[in-house]
Order: structure tokens, then C-alpha cells, then sequence
């Protein structure tokens, strides 16, 4: 029943003032002034709660600083919208011209140490309780870890050397620390998982669906060995989380993205959003993710701002006949003669509904069905965002084994992927026979790019296959391998009074 039930059973007990002390508190800048008279009576679970509500937001998944730092830079991507829109974002993110004064840069820094920041705090709670060992909060405990790390992850890839704060911030003074090598911060997303994984439940009963499992948190590890191409780990991890038999492929790919399949048995993390008829044009507990990646036109396809949109490239990526690419991307008129009406959705039309369209398709995998809108709002804020899917593990999982020498095995999930894509047409999607490694690879690359269009991450593949500059250059971007991390935010640097020191090269 997605996130009313979601809040009703963590915020028992929690009243409306200590809830509205804490949401104060965590929308305070990271370096200011904390207390604990900010929320003298807010319980760990209201604080838990806000995590998640902290984590569906427009700084950190569902809004213009994370579409432009995770999407954005890849060749498969672009600002989108329309040339007036922002136009200082296209330079700096699709062209790589960093700015360390970008407002959208400094935003994701600051969300991602909120939630840290929180998540301390919780730990902290915990630890200090006379009933730290009850199995709710032992829970509790391992969602504050898994957002730890995910955060941490998260500044880790994006900035390289980040400040490592572990500890409940109280004084201003506390957090003003220099940056920690990239090995330490891994280090330290490492014991946050590890831990994580022991205290959290395969599954949550129903009226927790939403929430944090075993499988998330495994899920992330693996993504986490992924990045540091540690195939050993990754594949122990990714494989643990498939032969738990907790997930599977039963929904149709054309289906995946709808309300139909949310929380569908390839669900292994996605944030939970809903929409009331008293809270029709409200995000309080939606989220903004397809207002922003919205088609931005006219009459039926006024639904949003057209940021994030797919290029050329994306589109020629898929091979002939593969559903993915009607389940992926939003095409346009085929002339201007041609209604533009949701019934057309999946034509392929070649002239945009807004002229200046800075990208060739939308991103349909935050389309919203026209019934829903009807019923609740066009801007679509009830639909959940998926942060971790079955097909990535199985990719993954596929990645390891075929780096490890293991083609067999890599073949296999490599076709549980395909195989869920194609469905009952034989005709399309052959399967990989090959066994030659070099082969295996780029099939297993191809498969990413495709199986995850217009998600994260396909940027940061890029970079830790070691191919950015290469594929990038040739997509007419002005990469260089400096651009692999992003220059640190200005005021984070300003206000440190000289602790906080420039990426190199910025």
C-alpha cells in the first residue's frame, strides 16, 4: 500500500510538533548551528522517516542536481528542455565546462550530507537507547547504514576525496573537516553495508513496503564493488542476491515503469511515492521526478518541464525489434498534422511538441498514464522512483563472472536479461553463445546500456571501464579525463575557511 501505510507505522507515536521540529532541523544548512533543542521530542523512527522523505527529494533523485550529475554527462543524455531553460546547465554538464559555483553541484553535495548527517544522528539515538537490541531498532539501525552508504557512494564517485563525518554533528565546528582519501570513504561504505546486511530483513510485511531489505543493501555493496572493478566481491555479492530467490523477472519490460509494476518482483529498492485526492498538487509524499523529465509542450502534453532527455545515440543503441526502446523512450510527431494526444505515445514521430527541444526523445520511464492524471495531476508526483533493479544484479552478476573466467555462468544471466526483454517473440533479442571474453564483454556493456537507458548510471560505466574520454569525445563532448570527478562546491570551500581544498585540476 506504498508510503500512507509506510508513514502511519513510522510515525507512531510521533506527534505533529516533534515532526515538524525535525523537518526544521534537516532543512538547515549541513554547516550550521545543531542542538537538541531542535526536536527535544522527536522519536528515532520519526527521524527514519525523514530519511526516506529526505531521499525522494529534488536534490537527490528526483530533481535537475541528480538527473544532471548521474545522467546528464553520459553520451545517452542531455540537459533537454528548451535553449532559454537553464542554458548554463548544458555548458556545464553536457559540454563538461565545471563550474565549482553551479548551484545544482553545491545542492547535491549538501543533500547528500543532510541525509548523512541524519543518518548519524539515528546511529547515534541508537546507540545511546536502553533498548538498542530490540529488533525494530536493530531494523532501524540498518536502514540509517544503508543510507550512509548509499550517500556516501554517491560523493564518493562524484568527487573522489569527500570529508568523512561518522559522528552526531552538534557544533558547526564539528563537520568543518578536510577531505578522506576515496580508499578510506570505500572503506567505510564497506562496514556500513557489512553491518547493514546483518540487521536488515529479507522482507518487510506488507504494511512496510518501501522499506529497506537485506537485498538492498547487498545490492548496493555489489554496485559498490562494481565501481572499484573488485569482480571478486562484486560477484559474491551480486550472486548471493540471486540465488536468494527473492526477486525475479514475471513483469512484462512495457510494464516495468507503470504503477502496474511497481514494487513488482524486480523491485529490490524503489522510493515510495503516492498521491491522494486531498494532496493533488502536493509532493509532500510524491516526489517531483516526473514533474521535472515531464514532456514539455502543449494542450495534452503540457506534463512537465523536459528536463533529462535522450539523444540520437540512445535511440540507434537498441537492436531492431527490442521492446525496451517503446518501454524507454517517448518519441515525437511524425508531422505537425498528427494530434498529440497520450494515445501516441509510442509513434514514431519525428517533429517535437515543443520546436526547441534540446534532446530527441523524453524519458518515458517517468511517463505518467493519462487516466492517472485525470485523476490526480499531470505532474505525476504519486509515481515511485527505482533506485535498484533485478536486471542491474543479473548484469552485474554477469559482468563479474565473465571478468572472473567464468563464461558460462556469464551467458546465463546475461540471458535471464534478454530473455525477460524478449518475451515470447523469438524472433528478436538472439541469445550470446560466445564464450571469448573480449566478446562477452561488450555484449554484457551493450546490455547495460540498453537494459538501463535513462537511469543511472551510465556515466559512471564509462568512467570505470576506463572508455569516457574515448566514447565521449566521440559523441562531441568536450570531456577530458580531469572531468571524471567534479570540482568541490565553492561555498562548501568558502565557508570551510580554508580546510576544504579544490579537486585538482580546478
Amino acid at each position: 500500500m506504498k508510503i500512507k501505510n509506510l508513514i502511519l507505522s513510522l510515525l507512531a507515536g510521533v506527534t505533529a510538533l516533534a515532526l515538524t521540529a525535525c523537518n526544521d532541523f534537516l532543512d538547515r544548512d549541513p554547516l550550521g548551528q545543531f542542538t537538541e533543542d531542535d526536536a527535544p521530542n522527536a522519536l528515532v523512527v520519526g527521524k527514519m522517516y525523514n530519511v526516506y522523505y529526505l531521499m525522494r527529494s529534488y536534490n537527490i533523485t528526483a530533481g535537475i542536481p541528480a538527473f544532471m550529475v548521474h545522467m546528464v554527462r553520459s553520451e545517452d543524455s542531455e540537459k533537454g528542455s528548451d535553449v532559454g531553460d537553464g542554458g548554463q546547465e548544458a555548458s556545464m554538464w553536457d559540454d563538461f565546462e565545471y563550474t565549482a559555483s553551479n548551484g545544482p553541484l553545491n545542492a547535491y553535495w549538501g543533500q547528500n550530507y543532510k541525509i548523512i548527517y541524519q543518518c548519524n544522528e539515528i546511529l547515534d539515538d541508537l546507540e545511546k537507547s536502553e533498548h538498542k537490541d530490540d529488533l525494530e531498532n536493530i531494523r532501524t539501525k540498518g536502514e540509517a547504514l544503508f543510507f550512509r552508504a548509499y550517500c556516501y557512494f554517491n560523493l564518493v564517485r562524484a568527487w573522489g576525496e569527500v570529508p568523512l563525518v561518522t559522528f552526531k554533528v552538534t557544533e558547526a565546528a564539528d563537520a568543518n573537516i578536510a577531505k578522506t582519501t576515496a580508499d578510506k570513504i570505500y572503506e567505510q561504505i564497506d562496514s556500513d553495508l557489512t553491518e547493514a546486511e546483518k540487521c536488515l530483513p529479507l522482507q518487510w510485511s506488507s504494511e512496510y513496503t518501501g522499506r529497506i531489505t537485506w537485498g538492498a543493501a547487498r545490492s548496493l555493496h555489489a554496485r559498490t564493488y562494481m565501481m572499484r572493478n573488485d569482480w571478486d566481491n562484486m560477484y559474491d555479492a551480486s550472486t548471493d542476491v540471486i540465488k536468494s530467490g527473492l526477486y525475479n523477472l514475471n513483469t512484462p519490460v512495457d510494464k516495468v515503469f507503470t504503477v502496474e509494476g511497481e514494487n513488482c518482483g524486480a523491485s529490490i529498492f524503489e522510493l515510495q511515492c503516492e498521491a491522494t485526492d486531498a494532496m493533488k498538487n502536493s509532493d509532500v509524499i510524491g516526489s517531483q521526478f516526473c514533474q521535472i523529465q515531464g514532456v514539455r509542450g502543449a494542450g495534452e502534453w503540457d506534463l512537465g518541464w523536459g528536463w533529462h532527455m535522450g539523444t540520437t545515440l540512445v535511440g540507434e543503441a537498441f537492436e531492431a525489434g527490442d521492446p525496451r526502446r517503446d518501454a524507454t523512450l517517448l518519441y515525437f510527431r511524425r508531422s505537425v498534422s498528427d494530434p498529440i494526444t497520450p494515445e501516441n505515445t509510442n509513434k514514431p514521430w519525428g517533429e517535437s511538441p515543443v520546436s526547441t527541444a534540446m534532446g530527441a526523445y523524453f524519458n518515458k520511464k517517468a511517463y505518467t498514464e493519462p487516466e492517472l492524471r485525470k485523476k490526480y495531476t499531470k505532474e505525476g508526483f504519486w509515481v515511485n522512483i527505482r533506485i535498484i533493479r533485478y536486471p542491474d544484479v543479473l548484469l552485474m552478476a554477469a559482468e563479474a563472472a565473465n571478468e572472473k573466467g567464468i563464461p558460462g555462468e556469464a551467458v546465463g544471466y546475461l540471458e535471464q536479461v534478454r530473455a525477460h526483454a524478449r518475451g515470447t517473440n523469438t524472433d528478436i533479442l538472439p541469445k550470446v553463445t560466445s564464450t571469448d571474453q573480449s566478446v562477452l564483454r561488450e555484449a554484457i556493456r551493450h546490455e547495460r546500456r540498453v537494459e538501463l537507458a535513462s537511469e543511472p548510471d551510465r556515466f559512471y560505466d564509462l568512467v570505470r571501464w576506463g572508455i569516457a574520454k574515448q566514447v565521449l569525445q566521440a559523441a562531441g563532448k568536450n570531456y577530458q579525463d580531469k572531468n571524471a570527478l567534479l570540482p568541490l562546491p565553492q561555498p562548501e570551500i568558502d565557508k570551510s575557511n580554508g580546510v576544504l581544498v579544490q579537486n585538482p585540476d580546478y
